[in-house]
């Protein structure tokens, strides 16, 4: 896979959030680094509903900061655009993860349109900034979201 390719895989999680006033410019659109707390919603609720809640992790001692992260924009959100964020966990190794994403919105028709894709790679620290390996329930968490995508594409 190319460094900048971004593809939802299974499983995907989806969480909604509607666009506040607050998260627009002047132009009256989403302002562009809005869509990285975007990303934060869809990994967090992700991580809560799949794995471990943030705080969870944060209590065994480790931090997942942001150490890469991409967008591509193809469309804009406004102000009260229902968002639908789509977020995938695509890889893991002993220090860090990746996550991808595609943000949309329906249409007039009903229709998705994609407005951003993106992905984002943490790394695990611990409260020194020091890497370190995920906490072993951690690990075990995210490897079974990992092959529950594996076993949906042999499946599939």
């Amino acid at each position: 896979m190319s460094k900048l390719a971004v593809t939802l895989e299974e499983p995907v999680f989806t969480a909604t959030y509607r666009v506040i006033y607050g998260d627009t410019d002047a132009a009256g659109v989403v302002y562009n680094a809005n869509y990285l707390r975007y990303f934060e919603i869809g990994r967090t609720e992700m991580m809560r509903a799949w794995a471990l809640p943030y705080r969870a992790i944060e209590e065994l001692g480790c931090v997942l900061p942001v150490t890469e992260s991409y967008l591509r924009f193809k469309a804009p959100a406004a102000y009260d655009d229902l968002l639908t964020i789509a977020t995938s966990l695509v890889e893991a190794s002993k220090v860090s993860c990746r996550f991808h994403y595609a943000i949309s919105r329906l249409d007039a028709a009903e229709r998705p349109t994609l407005l951003v894709r993106g992905f984002t790679v943490h790394a695990c620290v611990n409260r020194q900034g020091k890497l370190t390996p995920f906490p072993a329930i951690v690990r075990e968490k995210i490897e079974a979201i990992l092959e529950k995508g594996a076993a949906s594409q042999r499946n599939g």
